[in-house]
C-alpha cells in the first residue's frame, strides 16, 4: 500500500485557507448552530481554566472530554457523509454541555432533582431518532431492496434507544463498583415492603416504616437505596422518550416523508458527497423517499421476453 507523500508548506497553507473559508461559509449558512457551538466551547474553556486554578483535575478532564464530544456531529458529517440536521446537532451540543458541565461540575444533578430525569428522557428521544435514521438508510439502499413497514422501523428504533439506555446504566454501575463513584444516585427510602418481613412466613408482603437506621454508630433518617430506584427511573423515562419519537417516526414514514418536525431530528445521507459506487453497487447508495425503487435488470428482461412471446 503506497503512502501519500507529505504535504508541502504551500499545500498546508492552502488547506488552512480552504478550512477557514469553509468555516466562514458554514457560519453564514447556519448562524444559530455556529453561535451555539462557539458559545458552548468558550464556556467550557472558561470552566476548564477555572478548574485548573482550583486544582480539580478531574473536572479539567471532564471539560476536555466535553470538547472532544462536541466534535462528534462534525465527524459524522464529514467522515460518514451523513447530514445531521441543525436542530438535532444543537440539541446534542446542549445535551453534552448540560450533562458534563452543568450536571457534573456545577452539580445540577444535586441542585435540581429533575435534571437527571430530563436528560434521560431526552436521551431516549434522540436515540430513537438515530435508530430510525440507521434503519431508514438501509431501508432505502439500492443493495438491500427491502421495504420495511413503518411499524417495524419504529420498533427497531425503540429497541435501539432502550438498548443504549441499558448500556449506559451498565456503564454507571461499572463506574460505581470499580471506581467508587456515585453515578447511580442513591435514594432515601422511608418504608420497606417485603415478604421477608412477614412474621408468619407467608408469601404476603408486609410494609414496615423505616424511622431510622444506625450505621457505624450514626443515625440515618431512613434506608439508603444504592442505585436501584435511580436506574429504574432512568429506564422508565428513557422508555417514554423512545416511545414518543418512535411514534413520530412511524407517522413520518407512513406519510412518505411529509412533515416538518421529524426531519429536524433524523440524520440523512449526503448524496452529493458519497464516494463513487463500485461495480457491484454500494451499500449506502440511497433511494429517494418519494420514489419507488425501479425494477431490477433481470425483471425488465423477463418482461421483455414475455412481450416477445405474446407478440
Amino acid at each position: 500500500m503506497k503512502r501519500k507523500p507529505p504535504m508541502t508548506k504551500e499545500q498546508r497553507r492552502q488547506q488552512g485557507k480552504e478550512t477557514r473559508a469553509q468555516i466562514r461559509q458554514d457560519a453564514r449558512k447556519h448562524p444559530a448552530l455556529f453561535t451555539t457551538y462557539v458559545v458552548l466551547r468558550v464556556l467550557v474553556l472558561l470552566v476548564m481554566v477555572r478548574e485548573v486554578f482550583n486544582g480539580d483535575y478531574y473536572n479539567v478532564f471532564l471539560c476536555g472530554l466535553t470538547l472532544v464530544l462536541f466534535m462528534i456531529p462534525t465527524f459524522v458529517e464529514h467522515r460518514l457523509h451523513i447530514n445531521v440536521p441543525n436542530t438535532l446537532e444543537i440539541i446534542i451540543l446542549l445535551f453534552i454541555f448540560s450533562a458534563e458541565i452543568l450536571g457534573e461540575i456545577q452539580e445540577y444533578y444535586l441542585i435540581l432533582p429533575f435534571w437527571d430525569t430530563m436528560l434521560h428522557t431526552m436521551n431516549g428521544f434522540l436515540m430513537a431518532a438515530i435508530g430510525i435514521a440507521m434503519v431508514d438508510i438501509l431501508n432505502r439502499s439500492q443493495k438491500f431492496r427491502v421495504q420495511l413497514s413503518p411499524a417495524f422501523v419504529a420498533l427497531v428504533a425503540f429497541c435501539f434507544s432502550m438498548t443504549v439506555g441499558v448500556l449506559w446504566e451498565f456503564f454507571e454501575y461499572g463506574m460505581d463498583v470499580f471506581f467508587h463513584t456515585d453515578m447511580q444516585k442513591d435514594t432515601w427510602i422511608y418504608a420497606v415492603s417485603s415478604v421477608n418481613l412477614n412474621p408468619d412466613g407467608h408469601n404476603v408482603p408486609v410494609q414496615v416504616a423505616v424511622d431510622s437506621v444506625v450505621v457505624n454508630g450514626e443515625t440515618w433518617p431512613g434506608y439508603l437505596d444504592i442505585g436501584l430506584i435511580d436506574t429504574m427511573k432512568d429506564l422508565l423515562v428513557n422508555f417514554i422518550g423512545a416511545v414518543i419519537f418512535s411514534v413520530i417516526g412511524a407517522l413520518y414514514i407512513m406519510g412518505r416523508g411529509k412533515g416538518k418536525f421529524a426531519p429536524r431530528f433524523i440524520p440523512r445521507l449526503k448524496k452529493e458527497e458519497l464516494p463513487p459506487p463500485s461495480e457491484e453497487g454500494g451499500l449506502l447508495k440511497p433511494i429517494s423517499l418519494e420514489e419507488e425503487p425501479s425494477a431490477s435488470h433481470e425483471e425488465q428482461q423477463g418482461k421483455g421476453k414475455k412481450q416477445q412471446k405474446n407478440g
